[in-house]
């Protein structure tokens, strides 16, 4: 199975999936590490990515996928795959599934004001509420509490207790 955790910038994706990559002994990956050099200097100066800008990455993304798929090895991925043609593209075989971090733009702006030494600052929240379709098929997990505990309610939501 490959879960990929998606949502906004500061939804917790990648503390949530590292956490659940962790507790399960999978692999983990984290798509901001997908980026181009030139991708990731766009965000710094809080130029928003188009889809020109992601299609490569989220190729390099399903290259990953379908080579997890075809070792059998089960991983997860940190990624926001805000649009639906993005999860179209991601979406390599009946094993990928997708959970949902789900949260309003006040909480998140308030914990991307507060991250540090991350590329993307809370500028970028407009351009993620914007381009988020939410996701129909989708375990959908509001951020609300600790990780733990959302981890907990994803693998259960899962069947992966």
């Amino acid at each position: 199975m490959v879960v990929i955790v998606m949502g906004v910038a500061g939804a917790g994706k990648t503390t949530v999936g590292s956490l659940l990559a962790g507790q399960l002994g999978w692999t983990f990956a984290d798509a901001d590490d997908f980026h181009s050099p030139s991708n990731v200097g766009k965000i710094r100066r809080r130029i928003p990515l188009t889809d020109d800008d992601r299609r490569p990455w989220l190729e390099h993304l399903r290259a990953q996928i379908c080579e997890w798929i075809a070792e059998a090895r089960n991983g997860v991925l940190a990624c926001s795959a805000l649009k639906r043609s993005y999860r179209q593209a991601l979406e390599a075989g009946p094993e990928v599934r997708f959970v949902y971090l789900k949260a309003g733009a006040d909480l998140i702006a308030a914990r991307l004001g507060s991250r540090r030494g991350h590329f993307a600052g809370k500028q970028i929240l407009p351009s993620q509420f914007a381009d988020l379709e939410e996701p129909e098929n989708a375990v959908i997990v509001g951020i609300g509490s600790n990780p733990l505990q959302i981890v907990a309610e994803i693998r259960r939501k899962l069947g992966l207790t």
